[in-house]
């Protein structure tokens, strides 16, 4: 009006022409001339009666205005369920006024719809300013202060409970868990179970760039953690942190941190929790009442009814089984193509002697990659330094050789003959372990295919008898032909005498 105003100005004290006026104000010289024609059509004269302002101006010129569609009598739209439609994709203010207008047809214009739109929107609670697409984001973050819990009701002694919280960037429905540490394991459990909580899975993860989501924080392409990455990838979503030093990327959250402080731990301020779950049991209580009891202001709807009617046509399903928390760890391949894991040695392809692995290990499993190919999978076992080996991954020799044991050694010399066994049995009782006995059986046993089972048999009566025990004594035996020879004959009375310092002389003949 202060143009209109300023047009008369012009017009009645300056006399400038039609055309200079819309060029000094920066209109079109019809809309100058529409201008006092309505003033005209009014019967004002300049100078304007004393006292008018702009709004009787604007009463006075546009009195008797009508549009296209005639005199319209206003029907205020619904500007809550307008607010939430527009959060569902695809929708926008033409295709809702459309709408409105098919209902209402002599009512407000687009323009004047969106108009009052805007100003409804800017009444809005600050949370609700930002606009997010339904379905599309999921904020992530840890309240600043947690919840004191007893762990010793003896002492005492309290420790805190760290607060997670997650909220929808469209219906705001949110989502708290407390655990012991902000440490990864805890991070993807909370999401895990944030997921459960809202039933589907969003498009995008946003966190800030704490240092379990973000290892290196960027402005343009941050380097997100492996393990956090291949969680959102099990769920079909992506992750997209917060630009560092710029917390309005993510204030739907921050706000919901807000909310949580004060609504959780002013209520639980009295209360005396002695475990985890405790806590966990109170905070599900009180979140339930927040989303589903206490509608958020000026919508007059609660979170879980935005839930259902914005966010839940949008989500993704569930998938049929959870994330299983995994850790990746880099290590190198020893020469005897065994990885160590957690004081346990686990086998690979033999080919990958040397080579540096990547594991990834969860609470059943141990997989090992290189370069993104996953080249052998294992039960994960506890860390008691032994091995877990798979024949397939041993070279042709080493198979051979680890079909060996001690049971099959015994029963291999039993079939050779009663001597051979019972020289078999001498020599592992001999050792202060077994397995140690395990290889000078093994090569006692080979001796029968160069020299055959007789002479072997013969070879094992000889060295019983002359207290020999080792792989070298059958051999130096057998080498000489000292097997062929008779022995002298033992009167039928003696009791053998098998005692190791004890040779006898047909040791030396």
């Amino acid at each position: 009006m202060r143009q209109a105003r300023e047009i008369i100005r012009l017009k009645f004290s300056a006399s400038v022409p039609t055309r200079e006026i819309a060029r000094r104000l920066g209109l079109a010289p019809s809309t100058v001339r529409e201008t006092l024609k309505r003033l005209d059509g009014c019967g004002l004269t300049w100078p304007l009666p004393e006292g008018m302002n702009d709004g009787d101006l604007e009463a006075a010129l546009y009195a008797n205005r009508r549009s296209k569609r005639g005199h319209r009598r206003h029907v205020e739209p619904d500007w809550p369920t307008v607010h939430r439609e527009l959060k569902r994709k695809h929708v926008t203010l033409m295709i809702l006024w459309d709408e409105y207008i098919a209902l209402n047809p002599a009512s407000y214009s687009y323009s004047r719809f969106c108009e009052l739109y805007r100003g409804f929107e800017s009444k809005l609670s600050p949370t609700m300013r930002q606009t997010y697409v339904a379905g599309e984001r999921l904020f992530v973050d840890y309240a600043g202060d947690g919840v004191a819990v007893v762990i010793d009701r003896l002492t005492g002694e309290m420790r805190k409970a760290q607060i997670f919280v997650a909220v929808l960037g469209a219906s705001s429905f949110t989502f708290a868990h407390a655990s012991w540490t902000q440490a990864l394991p805890d991070w993807i459990d909370a999401h895990v179970r944030a997921l459960e909580a809202i039933g589907g899975v969003p498009q995008l993860f946003v966190p800030d760039n704490t240092k379990t989501a973000v290892i290196k924080a960027c402005y343009y392409d941050p380097q997100v953690n492996r393990t956090y990455s291949e969680m959102a990838a099990h769920y079909g979503a992506a992750i997209l942190p917060a630009r560092p030093r710029k917390p309005r990327d993510k204030a739907k959250v921050e706000q919901a941190v807000l909310i949580v402080e004060r609504w959780l731990f002013g209520r639980l301020r009295h209360k005396i929790f002695y475990s985890l779950a405790e806590v966990n049991t109170a905070i599900a209580d009180l979140m339930t009442h927040l989303n589903e009891e206490r509608p958020i202001r000026r919508l007059g709807v609660t979170r879980r009814q935005l839930l259902e009617e914005v966010d839940r046509p949008a989500l993704k399903s569930l998938p049929s089984e959870p994330y299983e928390f995994c850790e990746w760890r880099t290590c190198r391949v020893g020469i005897d193509y065994h990885v160590e894991i957690v004081a346990h040695y686990y086998s690979v392809p033999h080919r990958f002697a040397r080579a540096e692995v990547e594991a990834r290990l969860t609470v059943r499993t141990v997989e090992i990659f290189l370069k993104g190919e996953r080249i052998a999978a294992h039960m994960r076992m506890s860390g008691n330094h032994g091995h877990t080996t798979v024949a397939e991954h041993m070279p042709p020799n080493h198979r051979g050789y680890a079909g060996w044991t001690i049971d099959r050694i015994r029963a291999d010399a039993r079939r050779i003959g009663p001597a051979t066994a019972a020289l078999c049995e001498l020599i592992i009782e001999a050792r202060p372990h077994p397995q140690q006995g395990f290889r000078a059986c093994l090569g006692v046993i080979r001796l029968a295919r160069p020299f055959g089972a007789e002479r072997l048999e013969a070879a094992a009566e000889r060295a019983i008898d002359i207290g020999a025990r080792t792989y070298g004594s059958i051999k130096s035996i057998l080498d000489n032909n000292l097997d062929r020879r008779p022995a002298p004959k033992r009167a039928p009375d003696a009791a053998p005498i098998l005692h190791p310092n004890i040779r006898g002389p047909r040791y030396y003949n």
